[in-house]
């Protein structure tokens, strides 16, 4: 297998969904993740992540899930099974802690934060695909939330877009190891160029700063 490496010039760091109620105690959704993501570290891990491409200057970008408002919706023709569950549940409620960034991740000076995605993929009616590439952006790393949904559709989608993707396999979390193993077994090899343990990412990041 290639060495994995990084140019910090085309490449930038793809943080998907780091709200409250996804990845801290309390949160809506948590409860649903805990178990993996306790497993794998996730959360640590994406911050480690986060940590080193700062400090190796890298670009970073979030794709964070649209928060729910009152009305969403409701005079739509047609709502997805996954939209219809964030609707009932009141998912990232826009105004609450649970629609916050969780305090580690919240974005810094120079960060961008694409516009919000609607279902599961952070480019399909987004901006993100337009910030990436006015950042002269090529490659993405990914991390976030959750493997099956908005990062196997974040990936696709970026995929068929051009950009060559790695996503971080102990940065990411499911709902089930079942889960999980489709995700990352089944789905995404068909489209991450790298598939990477946290410490692997973190150490091409290091290079990379050294360099």
């Amino acid at each position: 297998m290639t060495e994995l490496s990084f140019d910090r010039s085309n490449t930038g760091l793809l943080v998907v969904d780091p709200y409250n109620d996804f990845i801290s105690e309390g949160g809506k959704i948590w409860p649903r993740i805990k178990e993996v993501a306790e497993a794998n570290n996730c959360v640590p891990h994406m911050l480690e992540v986060l940590t080193a491409a700062r400090e190796a200057r890298f670009r970073v970008f979030f794709a964070m899930h649209h928060r729910y408002r009152a009305g969403d919706y409701e005079n739509w023709k047609y709502v997805a099974p996954i939209q219809r569950a964030a609707w009932h549940r009141k998912s990232f409620e826009f105004g609450t802690w649970g629609g916050e960034f969780r305090a580690e991740f919240l974005p810094v000076a120079g960060e961008v934060v694409a516009s919000e995605h609607w279902c599961s993929s952070g480019f399909a009616n987004t901006d993100l695909d337009l910030e990436l590439k006015r950042h002269g952006i090529q490659r993405v790393i990914v991390i976030g939330l959750v493997a099956h949904t908005c990062i196997e559709a974040t990936v696709r989608y970026a995929a068929e877009l051009g950009y060559d993707v790695t996503v971080v396999k102990d940065a990411i979390a499911d709902y089930s190891p079942e889960m999980m193993h489709a995700a990352l077994e089944v789905n995404l090899p068909s489209y991450a160029s790298a598939i990477v343990g946290t410490k692997e990412t973190v150490a091409a990041i290091a290079v990379t700063q050294a360099a």
